[in-house]
C-alpha cells in the first residue's frame, strides 16, 4: 500500500488554517469591524494613587467609558499626580465633571470614577491647543477620612496636653482642697436641713403675703404718681414765681441805681441850701429877739467906737 504524503497540500492547509485563525482573532478584537474612538483627558490628583495601574478602568456613574493611559508625577509639583485618560467619544465630559479615585472592596484595586455633568453645563475643552482638557478632581473617601482622623487625633493630642497641664501637682492639691470643702459644705447643709426647710416655708409664706398685698400696691402707686404730679406742678409755679421775683428785683435795682446816680446828688444840694436857710432864719430870729424894732426899721448901722472914723 502506498503511504506517500503530499506535503504541498498539507502546507497549503496549514497556511489557510493560520490565516483563518488570525482573521477570527482580528474580527473578535475589532468587534465585528466597529472600532471605538477615544479622546484624551487629563486630571491632577493631590493624593496617593496606590492601587491604580495603567489600563485601570475609568467609569462614568459606574459605566466603563475608558481607561487610564498614563500615570506620572507633576514635574512642577511632586505632591500632585497627573492622570491621562482615554475616554470614549460621546461621553458627556463637561466643565463640572469631577474625577475621584475609588477602590473596589478589600482587594485595593483602584479605578477612576467620573461624576457631575449637569445638563446645562458646557462640554469640557482644552484651554490651549497643546494641552489636554483638564477634568477637575476631588479627594477620595479614604483621603477625606484620613484628613478627618488626622484632625481628630491632633485635637485629642492637644486636649490631652491641656488636661495634663491642668491636672499638675499643684492643681491636684487645689482640687483635693475643693473636694474637701465641698464635702464639709454638704455635711453642714445636711446638719441644718430642718432650718433650711423652715426658711423655705417662711419664704413661701412671705411670697403668699406679698401676692395678697400686691393688689393694694397699684392704688398706692397711683396716689404717689398723682402727688408727684402735684409736686411737679408746684415746682413749675415756684419756678415761674422765682422768675417774676427776679424781674422785680432787677427793676428795683435799676430804680435804686437811678436814684443813687441822679436823685441823691440833687437831694444833697437841696439839704445844703435848706441848712443855709435855717442858719439865716436862726440869725433873723436872734436879731429879732435882741431888737424887735429892726423888723420895721431894718438893720441899723453899728455906732462907731472910740477913735473909729468912717473911711470915705
Amino acid at each position: 500500500m502506498d503511504t506517500k504524503v503530499n506535503y504541498a497540500v498539507v502546507g497549503v492547509f496549514v497556511l489557510a488554517l493560520c490565516a483563518l485563525l488570525i482573521a477570527g482573532v482580528l474580527w473578535l478584537a475589532v468587534g465585528s469591524g466597529a472600532r471605538k474612538e477615544y479622546g484624551l483627558y487629563m486630571s491632577v490628583i493631590s493624593e496617593s494613587v496606590a492601587g491604580l495601574d495603567v489600563n485601570a478602568p475609568v467609569k462614568y456613574m459606574g459605566v466603563d467609558v475608558g481607561k487610564v493611559q498614563e500615570i506620572r508625577l507633576d514635574p512642577a509639583n511632586p505632591q500632585e499626580v497627573q492622570l491621562l485618560f482615554a475616554i470614549e467619544q460621546g461621553t458627556p465630559i463637561k466643565e463640572d465633571t469631577e474625577a475621584v479615585l475609588k477602590t473596589q472592596g478589600l482587594t485595593g484595586i483602584a479605578h477612576v470614577e467620573l461624576s457631575g455633568s449637569t445638563p446645562g453645563a458646557r462640554l469640557l475643552a482644552a484651554t490651549a491647543p497643546d494641552q489636554y482638557p483638564l477634568i477637575r478632581s476631588k479627594p477620595s473617601l479614604s483621603a477625606r477620612l484620613e484628613n478627618v482622623l488626622a484632625s481628630v487625633l491632633a485635637k485629642i493630642d492637644r486636649t490631652s496636653a491641656n488636661v495634663d497641664a491642668i491636672f499638675n501637682e499643684e492643681n491636684r492639691q487645689d482640687v483635693e482642697k475643693i473636694l474637701a470643702s465641698s464635702a464639709l459644705l454638704l455635711g453642714t447643709i445636711a446638719a441644718h436641713r430642718q432650718d433650711i426647710s423652715r426658711f423655705i416655708t417662711n419664704a413661701a409664706n412671705t411670697v403668699e403675703h406679698t401676692s395678697r398685698v400686691a393688689p393694694q400696691i397699684d392704688p398706692m402707686l397711683n396716689r404717689i404718681s398723682t402727688a408727684a404730679g402735684a409736686v411737679e406742678e408746684m415746682a413749675n409755679e415756684a419756678t415761674l414765681a422765682s422768675t417774676d421775683a427776679k424781674k422785680v428785683f432787677a427793676d428795683v435795682a435799676s430804680g435804686v441805681h437811678q436814684f443813687t446816680t441822679g436823685t441823691l446828688p440833687e437831694t444833697e444840694r437841696l439839704l445844703a441850701e435848706l441848712n443855709v436857710l435855717l442858719v439865716s432864719l436862726r440869725r433873723l430870729s436872734e436879731q429879732t429877739e435882741r431888737n424887735p424894732s429892726s423888723l420895721l426899721r431894718g438893720r441899723q448901722p453899728v455906732p462907731l467906737g472910740p477913735g473909729e472914723t468912717i473911711v470915705p
